[in-house]
């Protein structure tokens, strides 16, 4: 298994971009009352980076490892997700919803269904159906469904990530672990912005949605990075 300070030295250098571009978004702070193109690139610049990050491990790589070209599949639609947010109070919130929502499919085909861990699954299922049973008397409209539907699909994406990392069995590695800390710091993000959308006003709640998907996305990005990671040990050995 490749080590931490081996990943350090190898993909630090090609996430500056990403840090500084988030160190932008949070200094300048753009107000969301008036929302312009100008602050929907500022939002996405951190994702435009993991885009980035991705493709400087080469495009050979991307189309040879479908999990990582999966990834950067769903990085690219959360990107156009949080350009729909920018404008959510314009009518646009449900298709940003849609977004995020194809990203979280892909998120879950990328992470694969093996190995299976049911005892997860169930785990996850019952987090997810606690959270809509707590957020389904805020709700109305077609919300009642469409929040039905992404809270499952985003449950399962976490479901997926967590099998990965099989810590009793030994069978995991940095990136599953990285995969599995972005997926629940994710559905962090993601429930904030319910909580304040559908239920009462959430102290903080900007900062905590955007420092949470920040960090969810880059973790996310880092743990396509495995396949890469398992070839050079290969050529080493």
């Amino acid at each position: 298994m490749v080590s931490p300070v081996t990943v350090v030295k190898s993909e630090g250098p090609k996430l500056v971009p990403f840090f500084k571009a988030t160190c932008v978004y949070f200094v300048l702070w753009l107000p969301t009352s008036s929302p312009s193109w100008f602050s929907a690139l500022i939002k996405c610049l951190p994702i435009f980076c993991l885009w980035v990050f991705l493709l400087a491990h080469g495009i050979n790589f991307l189309v040879s490892h479908r999990s990582a070209s999966r990834i950067l599949a769903g990085l690219i639609f959360s990107a156009v997700g949080d350009a729909f947010l920018i404008w959510q109070e314009q009518g646009y919130f449900i298709h940003g919803l849609l977004m995020f929502a194809i990203t979280h499919i892909l998120y879950s085909s990328a992470f694969g269904m093996k190995p299976l861990d049911l005892k997860a699954g169930l785990l996850m299922g019952l987090v997810s159906s606690s959270c809509y049973a707590f957020l389904y008397s805020y709700l109305s409209g077609p919300f009642t469904y469409l929040v039905a539907v992404y809270i499952a699909l985003i449950g399962f994406m976490g479901w997926r990530a967590v099998a990965g990392v099989q810590l009793c069995n030994d069978l995991w590695t940095w990136t599953k672990l990285s995969a599995c800390i972005g997926a629940m710091l994710f559905m962090v993000s993601d429930l904030t912005i319910a909580l304040n959308e559908f239920c009462f006003p959430v102290p903080y709640s900007r900062f905590i949605i955007m420092a949470t998907y920040y960090a969810a996305q880059m973790l996310i990005a880092l743990s396509a990075v495995e396949s890469r990671d398992e070839e050079d040990s290969r050529k080493r050995s």
